[in-house]
């Protein structure tokens, strides 16, 4: 189940609705990668409509309640007005709260008459996701394959007490349609090619499933961040854990890793802390949690030692172009039990066709859900151009 704190109360978002101030610039819509437009749909949730308002959010983003609990406060937070008066209006947390109470199972597609076209689309994540919506919404018939056993795609490597998991297969519920969308799990895809005997186009959403190496010694002492975070049961610990890296994905392994009873966690970051590529609320939630977070320090080498891991790190100054070791500041840190790799990843090698499109991450790196969402919609609807 949801924690408590994922949503706003009726008195919480009462008053977050009442901040607002309703600008006609629309600085909150136009910072927002899919153009939701909160100042509509607050207004419509402060007048009651809470059905125009659900159909409002959902206008853009066929994904609106997760991405509501998790997106980046460099959106829209960033762009209300209301932060230069004391704070910004908590949008995402309004938006998630007004789905979560109000939102009415599946969208309408019965006035939606087939367009004679089969689409294959290749990753049940955000951008697989946005991109099925879209086809399915212009009548294309939408097989949406996905390798693993649920939808989600990296969504599911997010913490639960972040993101539950049934948040997704929420909104995905929304969205689905037998008459327009078959949805395969367990169904990996390896040659894209090889769909375009059978559909007429095919959009790539596979994010990056691979995660980039340390190319230390002893590297492979150290768990890959997707290993970890699929299954933290697995390699659940109450001894020490070390965090490598600095992102998004390095603090879920800390918060992961806390979560499960670790008694000290400790990240090593490359860069200085204000390099560090998190959320404000991740970074003050690491404090919270007493994580250690030891900036300017690289890994060189992991070896196992009385029945435990050492690990060898060395720190770090800049000259100007790049991150360089300090010479003789090698030391060794003992005593973990599990030792994380999580410095990014790479996407699988892409085919070249014009009737098949990349999209998400395995187009253009990391980024936040809400960006994952805008270009699988731009890949769905470059798509239609291209077969219509």
């Amino acid at each position: 189940m949801a924690e408590k704190n994922l949503y706003l109360t009726k008195i919480q978002l009462r008053a977050e609705l009442e901040r607002c101030l309703n600008c006609k610039s629309q600085p909150c819509m136009n910072a927002c990668p899919v153009n939701c437009n909160p100042r509509e749909f607050i207004n419509f949730a402060k007048q009651g409509d809470m059905a125009q308002a659900v159909k409002t959010i959902c206008r853009n983003n066929p994904m609106g309640q997760t991405c509501g609990l998790i997106c980046h406060d460099k959106f829209c937070m960033k762009a209300c007005t209301r932060r230069n008066i004391d704070f910004s209006v908590n949008i995402p947390k309004v938006q998630a709260t007004i789905l979560e109470n109000y939102q009415q199972p599946r969208e309408n597609y019965a006035c939606i008459s087939p367009n004679g076209k089969k689409v294959a689309v290749i990753g049940a994540g955000p951008a697989g996701i946005a991109a099925t919506s879209v086809l399915a919404k212009t009548g294309s018939l939408v097989t949406l394959f996905e390798a693993s056993e649920q939808i989600g795609g990296a969504l599911n490597m997010i913490p639960p007490e972040r993101l539950p998991h049934e948040v997704i297969e929420r909104d995905w519920s929304f969205l689905a349609n037998d008459r327009l969308i078959s949805l395969r799990l367990n169904t990996r895809v390896q040659n894209p090619l090889e769909l375009l005997d059978e559909y007429d186009g095919i959009i790539v959403a596979t994010g990056e499933p691979n995660c980039i190496n340390l190319n230390i010694p002893g590297e492979e002492f150290a768990i890959p961040y997707i290993e970890y975070l699929y299954n933290p049961q697995k390699y659940k610990t109450s001894g020490n854990v070390a965090i490598i890296g600095g992102g998004n994905v390095a603090a879920d392994c800390a918060f992961t890793a806390t979560t499960g009873g670790a008694k000290m966690v400790e990240m090593f970051v490359r860069r200085r802390l204000s390099d560090m590529r998190i959320y404000k609320n991740e970074y003050l939630e690491l404090l919270k949690r007493q994580v250690n977070i030891s900036s300017l320090t690289s890994p060189e080498k992991i070896i196992q030692k009385n029945g435990n891991l050492s690990l060898f790190v060395h720190k770090n100054y800049f000259d100007g172009e790049k991150w360089l070791p300090i010479p003789n500041t090698s030391i060794e840190l003992p005593g973990y039990s599990l030792i994380v790799k999580a410095v990014g990843s790479r996407a699988d090698l892409k085919v070249t066709n014009e009737k098949i499109i990349y999209a998400g991450d395995c187009k253009t790196g990391g980024s936040t859900i809400v960006e994952a969402i805008a270009s699988g919609r731009a890949a769905a609807y470059s798509l239609n151009e291209i077969l219509l």
